[in-house]
Order: structure tokens, then sequence, then C-alpha cells
């Protein structure tokens, strides 16, 4: 049987949601639970949202779960710097780095399929 090409946004945002799983972790530690929980449910939505679209009805609906998905990244940054730059909180090391590849992938997604979407009413 032939293997399924690996599909790199679900590996890579599967990747990242086992991280911040982690690290949401670090911050129930300290009790910062408010930061915890916004952080675990942007963090994880991201890769959620990207997985459901692979089963979308249209291009349309593909791209509308790509954006949803962009804006729980764009959530994740936010808690994410909080984290990076407050002394009272775990440094979010390598995740926001990890998620800046996952926002070029996103963008590109979203980016290509409006291209696509476009050239089809062209027809």
């Amino acid at each position: 049987m032939k293997e399924e090409k690996e599909n790199l946004i679900l590996k890579l945002t599967f990747d990242f949601s086992l991280k911040i799983i982690d690290f949401c972790d670090q911050l129930d530690e300290i009790r910062k639970y408010t930061f915890s929980n916004q952080l675990l449910k942007a963090g994880t939505s991201i890769g959620a949202n990207a997985k459901e679209a692979q089963n979308a009805e249209s291009t349309a609906d593909f791209i509308h779960k790509f954006k949803i998905a962009a804006k729980e990244m764009d959530e994740t940054e936010y808690w994410l710097l909080l984290c990076k730059y407050s002394p009272k909180l775990p440094d979010p090391g390598d995740l926001l780095s990890d998620l800046e590849v996952i926002k070029k992938v996103i963008n590109r997604i979203i980016s290509s399929s409006k291209k696509v979407k476009t050239n089809r009413l062209g027809d």
C-alpha cells in the first residue's frame, strides 16, 4: 500500500499543540490559570481548524477554516508575547518562532486557495 504524503500544516500544528500543552502546564504550576486556559484554547485551535479544513465542503469553506486558524494564531501570538515580556511569566522559548513558521504556511495556503477560487470563477 502506498504511503500517504504527509500534510505539512497538520504536522506543524499538531506538534505545536503538543508544545502548547506542555507550556500551559508550566503556567498552571505557577497558578497562572487564566493565561494557561486562554493560550491552551487558542494554541490548539489552530491545528483543530486546519484539520477541519481538510474536509471542507467547498473552496470557500476551506479558506474560511484557515482564516479562523489565522485568527487563533494572532490570539496565540498575543498570549505568548505577554509571557515573553512579563517577568512574572515563563519564557515561551521557541513557541514564537514555531508560530511564525505556521503563520507563513497558513498565509500561503489562504493566498493560493484564493487564487484557485478566483481562477475557477473566471472559467
